[in-house]
């Protein structure tokens, strides 16, 4: 190190500005209260480092040295200036760098630290008027600092999130104390690095190659955080970066529930990334991340309602982005049909899907809970096929468990087809395992904007114990009724569930875990089947505001498995009496006639009212076909790849557009 030391870092951008501003927290560190992962423990003031009880889980201790609380503190103290939070700042700072030998941690931990350790001094400095550290304490804190800071240079992880948040703190290190960077050298190996990293670390599309929503959006605050600092401190990146993260930020955006929470795809936690969307909408000038950001309430809402991002795997379904109800009221489904994430972080959750309705999650994936393993083993369980919106097969997963990442063969999921008009998408793919024969397709048709139906093929030379399982949200547990009579149906609050198929119904026991290390019973409801090649049809229903439940009953189902075109006709009842729905579809265009509509297409849904009159139609995907309505003009179609049509009672003809790839 060289230089001359000073009292407190240069200020830098922080990506965690508007984070971190708890008073609860700051005034538990300050009585020497530590809640981490969903334990607390009274350790003091200071706290013994390296000899203080932790919990089995290391996440605990790993988490409560990245200094978190730091900016809490910080806040605190900005709003009342108290003495007792700069105090309790300088006590825990002070003591860990006399305790703890620099580099004792893993260069992740240290990283998030480094960072931590400057946002809160600049926020103490900034908002607080405080130095934070008196002179000598601060000149002992930065060289320990940037002990730590040569270190990670030194030990840079290979790839992936810990790689990406290791520089990133390097960058924010070689800004806030340029007099240790002679000539910007770490700055510039910085920036270069994390170039490198996010092409090598985000897939074309934009997703993060380990596939985890959570980390997604964590690693993606970094690579803005990082075009900001190159916007200050004048440095051209090159033009690849602003693309690839433009993608990511895409994702970012679909992915995000319209509550403006994330689906915990993978190993994730179900909360908020809406700063990042915001911090994105800035940096990349897009009205359209405002409006994600804030709900509806700032920017324009986005073009895309249903969005594919291939090579991460994952495909959205949203009913709209609140041109017609609240934003947050709005349906969303996400589907996961795509690569296992690398590392250790990818669930054995092929072709599961999680769904919102209402402004709440309805049928949601259970999280990551632990990293952890004990008895009973909770990691094995939030990991597990058995754990998510899929198919199970002889209680086995999709690929063998491993804590970490897999060893030998894995399951293989394959988008088949998409096939979109404005009123009706029907996503369609497969996934195969080392684990069995049997081949699951799973078919999910979004209706009217109004409900899903969810089709399962199961193919196999031998017998299995299928299961088709939905894990409802926790709300729903004390509402949960099986009707003794009719269709087999779930009535739940927010939902209901219709099977066309036969089989067994049960509901158990569950979990959901918001976030690390708290989880919460939430119901699941299964339908078993025994068979070697079968089909499960279930209709997903969410309750809307206005007027009585609708209950939907499939009367009719031409074309099992591997059928060319299969016809399904629902009935409705309360709130849309005596309404019929027909929807028929094919993997691949098929021929297919279904009222008005004749021709070659992958997807065709008509509605008829009460009385028999056609109200509304589409047809997704159609090749050629011919469109005729009593009373309206006769329509002939020459179309090809994603021409759609719509009509609605009342309009003289159909109309006709392409989705573009």
């Amino acid at each position: 190190m060289s230089g001359t030391l000073v009292a407190a870092p240069r200020a830098v951008f922080s990506v965690l500005d508007g984070a971190c501003r708890d008073r609860t927290v700051a005034d538990d560190v300050v009585a020497g209260r530590f809640a981490i992962t969903g334990v607390t423990l009274p350790l003091g003031t200071p706290p013994d480092w390296p000899r203080d009880p932790y919990p089995a889980d290391k996440e605990w201790r790993i988490e409560w040295v990245k200094f978190y609380y730091g900016l809490d503190l910080a806040h605190a103290y900005a709003a009342t200036r108290a003495p007792r939070y700069a105090a309790a700042w300088a006590g825990l700072v002070t003591s860990y760098v006399a305790q703890v030998p620099a580099a004792a941690d893993d260069t992740e931990v240290m990283a998030r630290r480094i960072q931590n350790w400057i946002y809160a001094w600049n926020r103490f400095q900034i908002e607080g008027g405080h130095a934070g550290l008196s002179d000598a304490d601060a000149a002992a804190v930065a060289e320990y600092l940037w002990a730590e800071v040569q270190h990670v240079r030194a030990h840079l992880t290979a790839e992936r999130n810990h790689r990406t948040l290791e520089l990133y703190a390097l960058l924010v290190a070689a800004l806030a104390f340029p007099q240790f960077d002679d000539g910007h050298t770490l700055r510039d190996f910085a920036f270069h690095e994390l170039h490198e990293n996010l092409l090598a670390d985000l897939r074309p599309d934009g997703v993060q190659r380990e596939g985890s929503t959570h980390y997604h959006c964590i690693v993606l605050r970094s690579f803005l955080g990082a075009l900001c600092l190159a916007e200050r401190e004048g440095v051209t990146l090159p033009p690849a970066y602003r693309e690839r993260v433009t993608a990511a930020a895409e994702f970012a955006l679909h992915c995000h529930r319209p509550d403006g929470a994330i689906p915990a795809c993978a190993d994730s936690d179900s909360e908020s990334y809406r700063d990042v969307l915001a911090l994105a909408a800035t940096l990349l000038g897009r009205p359209d991340f405002a409006w994600g950001a804030s709900v509806g309430a700032a920017g324009t809402p986005p073009a895309r309602r249903f969005a594919s991002f291939p090579d991460g795997g994952y495909f959205v379904q949203r009913s709209g982005w609140g041109q017609t109800r609240p934003c947050a009221d709005e349906l969303f489904l996400i589907f996961d049909c795509g690569p296992l994430g690398d590392g250790g972080h990818g669930h054995y959750d092929a072709l599961a899907v999680e769904i919102a309705a209402g402004g709440r999650p309805l049928l949601v994936d259970p999280g990551r809970y632990t990293y952890a393993e004990g008895e009973p083993n909770w990691r094995r369980w939030f990991k597990g096929t058995a754990a998510h919106n899929t198919v199970l097969v002889d209680g086995q997963d999709q690929t063998p468990y491993r804590r970490r990442k897999p060893k030998g063969p894995v399951a293989h999921a394959t988008l088949l087809a998409r096939a979109t008009a404005p009123v009706l998408d029907v996503l369609a793919g497969t996934v195969t395992s080392p684990c069995y024969d049997a081949v699951h397709t799973r078919a999910v048709l979004f209706v009217a904007g109004e409900y899903w139906i969810v089709v399962d093929d199961l193919v196999a030379a031998t017998l299995h114990d299928y299961e088709v399982r939905w894990h409802l949200a926790p709300e729903a547990g004390a509402r949960v009724t099986l009707p003794a009579l009719g269709p087999q149906r779930v009535e739940s609050d927010g939902v209901t569930l219709t099977f066309a198929s036969s089989g067994t119904l049960r509901v158990e026991d569950g979990w959901y875990a918001p976030r690390y290390g708290v989880k919460t019973p939430a119901p699941v409801v299964v339908q078993g089947v025994r068979a070697s090649t079968t089909r499960i049809v279930t209709v997903i229903d969410p309750a809307t505001a206005a007027g009585p439940r609708r209950h939907v009953d499939v009367r009719m189902m031409t074309g099992g498995p591997g059928a060319a075109v299969t016809h399904i006709d629902l009935h409705h009842h309360g709130a849309a009496a005596g309404t019929v729905d027909t929807v028929a579809w094919a993997i691949d265009p098929q021929p297919i006639g279904v009222g008005p509509f004749s021709g070659t297409a992958r997807a065709v849904w008509t509605r008829v009212d009460g009385a028999g009159h056609l109200v509304a139609a589409a047809a997704a995907d159609v090749r050629e076909g011919r469109f005729a309505v009593p009373g309206a003009e006769s329509t002939s179609l020459h179309g090809g790849a994603g021409v759609w049509l719509t009509w609605t009672a009342g309009q003289a003809a159909p109309t006709v557009a392409r989705t573009e790839p």
